[in-house]
């Protein structure tokens, strides 16, 4: 069957459903196990090794004493992001001799501000159709069977998940029903589970928080949803574990030249150890660049007079607490009012909404832009029952990330954004890889590596390997390994659960790191933050994986920073104790740490949640005046302003015991200013926030209110009641 042509045809034929605009991405969580027989059946898994519960792979210490030595590597791979780490892997696994630099963490890029989907792409199912495009068909049959191996290999960190697709127009039904059934058509033997269309009460059953006004029913459909930091890290001590040099924190300074047949070509890189300053050369027969946003910094490296190949857009998500979607379904809006698609999707026991998709300029550290939060929120207002407030105070986390658009430099239009990855080789031999997306990194890794093959002549080098290679954790994974942690090491179910889905087989060993908790249960495992399941072992498993900077912590090793930067920020503190115990941080590198670490939460959206405070005061007089007032009383010393001292003596009055510690976290929730006291206008200023949903809660604001009613007089001082 000429496949090609059978695509013409039926495309002709359902030319009409380009109407129903862009679709989405879903698969259903309870489906996780279940749907991992179907995959097997689907994807050619690589035999299983003999695999061990403990991670063994050399320490950062160790790669980086490797790649100071004078030996000379097959490939050098610059950039630690998925496809980086994806290159190094494929490379290795061939039998070539790999070595992976990146000057950040792993995945301390795009690759970790991902929304967090596995998807076929339906948006490109879609305009396949429209324009009869038959390279855009083809692009979404290798992304599904990419969705499908990456579900494969990594079990412990993917799962599918169900997105609903709400329907208010009745004539929208058929179109938006038969643009994902043809999506089911084209997933052939990859597909994860059927589509269907439910009726407006089943919709409601599903997802409650979902606007009843208006609504018809729903389509519900799948993809693949993941936890992209920790997967592009199992990709990296995957590649560590098969023999791969990999290290973070080194940074390319220059690229090394040689003269051969009389002209200049690339052999290596100079490179310098970000966290201890030391320099040093890699050579390497060829140099792969897979840097994202950074692609045209190392292309002007090799030749400067080179025209930039990149376009770069940011995509803000921000995350929002639990209770705004269903713990298994997600939603989609298809249509937002200046033509994007918005998700809304639980993940990691938060809900994650985005992305939004505008041009911006490099930079190491994005910020997230209040008028993109606020679009986002109102747009999927536009969804919820009234009754569900949309608060900008509810916003836990926000951020942006850097997604590179490229051009072919080799094509007839080099100003045309390109559809897929895009590989060029320059004139020195450097290999450039980028563009393409999360899901298909690993065919995007594989294409490179054969143009690297291509280029430094490597005759012996095998194919590729990683189709089907699963993925360290992956090997000995079970769905019902939480279980056992439980009942071998007294964790908490959450806790159990979380260990099990992040590190896979290897949970057992950050299980034996844990510390009596001095409980009768959990009898193991004291959390970070009493709100999450991290604990305080994987601090020091992620010293193990890699984890050099608090950073490395907050926001790969773990996802705090990107759930909740608030939690986040508490919990640095001890994230810095045990990182120096393990490591052997001095009092300044400990300080050092906690600088840089609350500068990168400001990026999280630390600094806009501040902003949103600093806003005009909103209050009517006689509101004003109450508060005034209250604020009053709580100034014990009768200066103007609220500090530690004031503070501490109003708690003791109320009964109440707190610490010195939370004492100041109290004075900083409030003081914008950041001069230790609470002043009048920030205590107004916060008041009024709450009022107007700019801030959802708020410890001081607790307290004054408990105040206020221990205030009134009481019902049997008042004439009333019995």
């Amino acid at each position: 069957i000429n496949s090609k042509a059978v695509m013409m045809a039926w495309a002709s034929g359902m030319k009409w459903l380009a109407t129903s605009g862009a679709l989405g991405f879903g698969a259903y969580t309870a489906w996780k196990h279940l749907g991992q027989e179907h995959l097997e059946a689907t994807v050619t898994r690589t035999p299983k090794r003999d695999y061990d519960r403990v991670l063994k792979v050399p320490t950062r210490e160790e790669q980086l004493q490797a790649l100071q030595g004078q030996e000379e590597y097959d490939l050098l791979v610059i950039g630690g992001g998925v496809t980086g780490c994806g290159v190094a892997l494929d490379a290795v696994t061939r039998g070539l001799k790999t070595a992976l630099v990146e000057k950040d963490d792993f995945s301390s890029g795009t690759s970790s501000r991902s929304t967090k989907l596995i998807h076929g792409g339906v948006r490109y199912l879609k305009k396949a159709v429209f324009n009869l495009d038959y390279e855009q068909y083809r692009l979404v049959r290798e992304a599904l069977h990419e969705r499908a191996n990456l579900l494969a290999i990594a079990p412990h960190l993917s799962q599918p998940l169900p997105i609903m697709l709400p329907v208010y127009k009745w004539w929208q039904a058929p179109y938006f029903y038969a643009g994902i059934k043809m999506y089911d058509m084209v997933s052939g033997k990859q597909l994860l589970k059927k589509s269907y269309f439910v009726s407006k009460s089943k919709a409601l059953e599903q997802f409650p928080m979902l606007k009843e006004d208006m609504l018809c029913g729903a389509i519900i459909y799948y993809d693949g949803q993941h936890n992209d930091s920790r997967m592009n890290l199992s990709v990296a001590l995957t590649a560590a574990d098969r023999g791969a040099r990999v290290a973070n924190h080194v940074q390319v300074t220059a690229l090394l030249k040689e003269r051969e047949e009389g002209r200049e070509v690339v052999r290596g890189a100079c490179v310098r150890d970000v966290l201890s300053g030391k320099e040093w050369e890699v050579r390497a027969k060829v140099v792969v660049n897979a840097t994202g946003p950074f692609t045209d910094t190392i292309r002007h490296m090799d030749d400067s007079s080179l025209p930039d190949m990149c376009q770069l857009s940011a995509g803000i998500h921000i995350v929002l607490p639990s209770y705004y979607s269903p713990l298994s379904m997600g939603l989609l809006d298809p249509a937002t009012a200046d033509g994007r698609v918005i998700f809304f999707l639980p993940w990691e026991g938060a809900t994650i909404a985005g992305t939004t998709d505008t041009p911006t300029e490099l930079t190491d550290s994005p910020q997230p832009r209040e008028e993109d939060i606020r679009f986002i929120l109102s747009e999927i207002k536009h969804y919820l029952n009234p009754n569900l407030s949309v608060r900008r105070g509810d916003v836990l986390a926000a951020w942006s990330g850097l997604r590179p658009l490229v051009t072919d430099p080799s094509a007839k239009n080099t100003q045309s954004i390109a559809r897929n990855h895009v590989i060029v080789v320059s004139d020195s031999d450097l290999v450039t890889i980028a563009g393409g997306k999360w899901t298909t990194y690993r065919s995007m890794a594989s294409d490179a590596v054969d143009k690297a093959l291509c280029v430094g002549g490597f005759r012996d080098a095998g194919p590729c390997q990683t189709d089907g290679l699963v993925l360290v954790g992956g090997e000995g994974w079970f769905p019902t390994l939480f279980i056992r942690l439980i009942q071998d090491h007294g964790l908490d179910v959450e806790v159990a659960r979380h260990l099990a889905s992040s590190y896979g087989d290897k949970a057992e060993e950050v299980a034996r790191m844990a510390s009596l908790t001095g409980k009768r249960w959990p009898v193991m495992g004291h959390r970070l933050s009493p709100e999450f399941p991290y604990i305080e072992a994987e601090v020091k498993y992620a010293v193990k994986e890699y984890a050099r900077t608090a950073v490395d912590v907050l926001a790969r090793r773990t996802r705090l920073a990107f759930l909740n930067v608030q939690a986040a920020e508490e919990a640095l503190p001890r994230i810095v104790e045990i990182m120096a115990q393990e490591l052997g941080w001095t009092a300044a590198t400990k300080a050092s740490q906690l600088k840089e670490a609350r500068v990168f939460l400001q990026s999280m959206g630390y600094k806009v949640r501040a902003e949103v405070r600093d806003v005009p005061i909103s209050l009517s007089y006689q509101e004003a005046l109450g508060y005034s007032k209250t604020f009053k009383s709580f100034d014990k010393d009768k200066d103007g302003h609220i500090s530690i001292h004031d503070l501490r003596k109003a708690l003791q009055e109320m009964g109440e015991k707190v610490t010195e510690d939370q004492l100041h976290e109290l004075i900083a929730e409030v003081d914008i200013n950041q001069n230790c006291t609470i002043e009048e206008e920030e205590f107004l200023q916060l008041m009024s926030a709450l009022k107007t949903g700019e801030v959802s809660n708020s410890r001081l604001a607790s307290i004054v209110h408990t105040q206020q009613k221990r205030d009134m007089i009481p019902v049997d001082r008042s004439g009333g009641g019995l």
